[in-house]
């Protein structure tokens, strides 16, 4: 065991902080001297890989807008972080226009026409991984559909950054190389994973070049000739040749027959600010709003401050994933009178009686009658532009390298999004140590599966707050949330709430998870043994989580009287109509990305 005077500096000042933060309820504050914080006056792009910021605010210099910047940074994340996104996936891109005007751009994935609802027979493996869990890839649709609405910069100029990353080669970064370490055996099992990311019989290591010549020739001919070559052109042919020889279900008619779907955002008034978020098939919104609205009868901020309100937010997550579980695909299942009781504050006053403070309940206490899905992965992105146009984009393939097949003809990584249906009950004997799973969310062809998928705008006085969202699969809701509840409620600095110790609950498995981890850049996440031992007092059980939510989060500073550091300061830089400001950027140092800005 190191001693004190041993550790890395940061890690020392994390411990000590958030230690002193987490038990009493006091705000940490962690300065501005890290690269993971960018503060700047005109436009920011935060995302989880720096190169890919900087991309992106190259895009908006240029006089691009923040659609185009979200457009390029995409696809650069589905080159040098090709493990959690690509065009091989899906998105969720919530849009707030200078104007005032809201979009929820839906580029999910959806089933094959082929699928069925017990296609793979009780078979698991088969869902989770290989060839029959690939879904209909749609982030590319949804990009272009946004740029086609919003975009000022040619399209061949918002791929061309991403083609050179994958033709000139990019470093692997430490994060993307932890992945490959998660899937290493299957890394070696496909032939295309294999080209693109071992070399002489291993795997490539942090900061090795990695080219991957076939992705970058793809983007080239997206780049001249649009996206119809790949919905319905020869990089679609040569995908689907891909496919079908590997045994797929997926065909030529599913790639035409895709359309991104441009869905009313959720917009909700909660704890003295508006947030806009996106609608399901994302369940990120309406469960985040609902948690929100259970903590919100407690007093502000003082209720849900240390220890207790630790378990306080756990509880509201319980009961928040209890009926989150009733979501699906809305052109599919009506959700109405769900969705509606999970945007009620007269719901969340119900929910809220459940909530004892002296201890936790077992899974049947919150009233839940579906299994929820453990969902994966991601990458998310938040973008303010120079005129405060706002994007909150999350792109992902689902598990690390989604279905762990690269196309060997096109560079392209497959999503395993199948995994994230529900799927029937073989026998009866399997529902009785849990709820059975959630018909909303069965297979049914051309049906999008549910997501936590979380990108969030927020308006304070009707004009524009923050901007954020969050990678990290099922867990985003909560991560999403104890950020914005750090930020809002807390009034801690951005950086500050980004990086405070988080904790997770799904509701079922009923088990309280924990950060207690070391990044890949040395930063320490640990909460406080006396917030542990108060929740175990609580009988909540607990499991160290050795990982982490990845949230982007921007912050607008309008004109207003705000809490910083024991005193209470206006802040200047901000004309009168709140349109401009200074903007400050976090990227979360858990995956070892960084914002840039201008």
């Amino acid at each position: 065991m190191p001693t004190l005077s041993v550790l890395h500096p940061i890690v020392l000042l994390l411990i000590v902080l958030l230690s002193a933060w987490d038990s009493a309820g006091e705000r940490p504050y962690y300065g501005t001297s890290r690269r993971e914080e960018i503060v700047a006056s005109n436009a920011v792009v935060a995302t989880d890989d720096g190169r890919c910021s900087e991309i992106g605010i190259e895009v908006l210099k240029e006089g691009g807008h923040a659609v185009d910047a979200a457009v390029a940074a995409s696809l650069c994340l589905g080159v040098v972080s090709g493990a959690s996104s690509g065009i091989g996936g899906g998105s969720f891109m919530l849009i707030r226009l200078k104007n005032g005007h809201t979009q929820a751009i839906d580029m999910r994935e959806v089933a094959p026409l082929k699928a069925s609802e017990d296609m793979y027979h009780g078979n698991e493996t088969l869902k989770k991984v290989g060839i029959l869990s690939v879904a209909v890839p749609g982030q590319l649709a949804g990009l272009h559909k946004a740029w086609e609405e919003h975009g000022t910069l040619p399209w061949e100029r918002l791929v061309e950054p991403a083609r050179k990353l994958a033709h000139n080669g990019f470093a692997i970064s430490p994060y993307v190389h932890y992945e490959m370490e998660q899937t290493k055996s299957g890394i070696f099992a496909d032939p295309g994973l294999r080209e693109v990311y071992t070399r002489n019989g291993r795997l490539l290591n942090t900061n090795d070049t990695c080219y991957n010549k076939k992705l970058a020739k793809t983007l080239h001919q997206i780049a001249k000739q649009g996206i119809e070559v790949f919905y319905n052109g020869s990089v679609g042919v040569n995908l689907i040749n891909d496919i079908q020889k590997a045994g797929g279900i997926l065909n030529l008619t599913d790639l035409r027959r895709y359309q991104p779907k441009i869905r009313k955002p959720i917009i909700e008034h909660v704890l003295g600010h508006k947030l806009i978020s996106f609608p399901p098939p994302s369940s990120g919104g309406a469960t985040m709003i609902l948690m929100l609205n259970i903590l919100a009868q407690y007093p502000i901020p003082s209720g849900l401050g240390g220890p207790l309100g630790v378990h306080r937010k756990i509880e509201a997550l319980k009961n928040a994933f209890a009926v989150r579980s009733n979501l699906g695909d809305p052109d599919f299942v009506n959700i109405t009178a769900v969705l509606s009781d999970m945007l009620s504050v007269s719901f969340a006053k119900q929910l809220k009686k459940n909530i004892s403070d002296s201890r936790t309940y077992g899974p049947r206490h919150y009233g839940g009658k579906w299994n929820p899905l453990n969902d994966h992965g991601t990458s998310h992105m938040s973008i303010i532009d120079e005129e405060r146009n706002a994007v909150a984009i999350t792109n992902t393939v689902n598990a690390y390298f989604g279905a762990q097949i690269l196309s060997p003809s096109t560079g392209i990584t497959l999503n395993n999004e199948m995994d994230d249906f529900s799927m029937p009950l073989n026998s009866t004997s399997e529902s009785q140590l849990h709820p059975p799973p959630a018909p909303a969310n069965f297979i049914r062809p051309g049906k999008r599966p549910l997501s936590s998928m979380s990108p969030t705008i927020i308006l304070k006085n009707g004009k524009l707050k923050a901007v954020m969202g969050a990678s990290g699969g099922a867990n985003i809701i909560a991560g999403t949330t104890q950020v914005l509840l750090n930020y809002f409620v807390h009034k801690m600095n951005p950086l500050s709430a980004v990086m405070a110790p988080r904790f997770y609950h799904q509701w079922i498995p009923n088990i309280a998870y924990y950060e207690n981890w070391t990044s890949v850049i040395d930063d320490h996440y640990q909460m406080s043994s006396f917030t542990l031992a108060s929740l175990a007092k609580k009988k909540h059980v607990l499991e160290k989580f050795t990982s982490g939510v990845i949230c982007q989060f921007i912050e607008h500073e309008t004109k207003e009287l705000r809490e910083q550091d024991g005193g209470r300061e206006l802040i200047e830089s901000i004309v009168e109509d709140g349109s401009a400001g200074k903007l400050v950027g976090v990227s979360d140092p858990r995956k070892g990305g960084y914002p840039a800005g201008y």
